[in-house]
């Protein structure tokens, strides 16, 4: 179980659906040109009954999202999810496999670092109900892995075969959102895309256990605690 708190409105979001996003030339977020994004949907199971409940509604949730880079490695949490014995179980519109033991610390890439803004979701009807945290470092999957996932059909094996990648929603104007950060722009390094960002810096804390997983958020920002 994934649970993230943020402060200061003291509410906690369950995570309920991860969405993987394949695209082949644009994407829903465009950061570092990267255009693999993973997306934990959070919903706040303090005030709403389910996620579907929750995307109608003020505070209803938190999406974590993670972009994926191609590597010749992969992410361990990817290659238990995107193996040739799972992959071949979910082919097809409707196909259903549970697959146990998943570790959800290891989607998450090493870093404490982030993005964040107040948005809508990404799908229709597109509810301003959601705050985004965006991970400022990639995850890795593999060349194979990322085919593998373009070979699902969105179809039942009778219909006309039709990819589960490319269906994205087109990159929306920023429209005045203030975007936060704990990013330290002061560190040496690559220059990140951030001419049209407002740098506000935060501080924060980050638990993280193993089980259940937490990520706990104050003011946005993140970091993980001594032993």
């Amino acid at each position: 179980m994934v649970t993230v708190s943020c402060d200061p409105k003291q509410l906690k979001y369950h995570c309920s659906v991860l969405d993987i996003y394949i695209r082949r030339e644009k994407d829903e977020l465009c950061l570092h040109n990267l255009k693999i994004p993973v997306q934990l949907i959070h919903y706040n199971h303090e005030l709403y009954t389910n996620v579907t409940e929750a995307a109608k509604s003020p505070n209803g949730l938190v999406v974590v999202s993670i972009f994926m880079k191609v590597s010749e490695s992969s992410n361990p949490f990817l290659n238990r999810m995107l193996n040739r014995d799972t992959i071949t179980r979910i082919t097809y519109k409707n196909d259903a496999y549970l697959l146990q033991g998943l570790n959800i610390e290891e989607l998450y890439p090493e870093t404490s670092s982030f993005i964040t803004y107040d948005g809508s979701m990404t799908i229709p009807p597109c509810y301003e109900t959601a705050s985004w945290i965006i991970m400022n470092k990639p995850v890795y999957i593999t060349r194979m892995q990322m085919h593998s996932l373009r070979l699902l059909s969105q179809n039942q094996p009778s219909q006309i075969f039709l990819s589960m990648s490319d269906n994205f929603r087109p990159v929306q104007p920023l429209n005045n959102r203030c975007i936060r950060t704990n990013i330290n722009f002061s560190l040496q390094g690559k220059d990140c895309p951030n001419n049209r960002a407002q740098k506000l810096q935060y501080r924060g804390t980050f638990y993280l256990q193993n089980n259940p997983f937490y990520a706990y958020t104050e003011l946005f920002s993140l970091r993980k605690p001594s032993a």
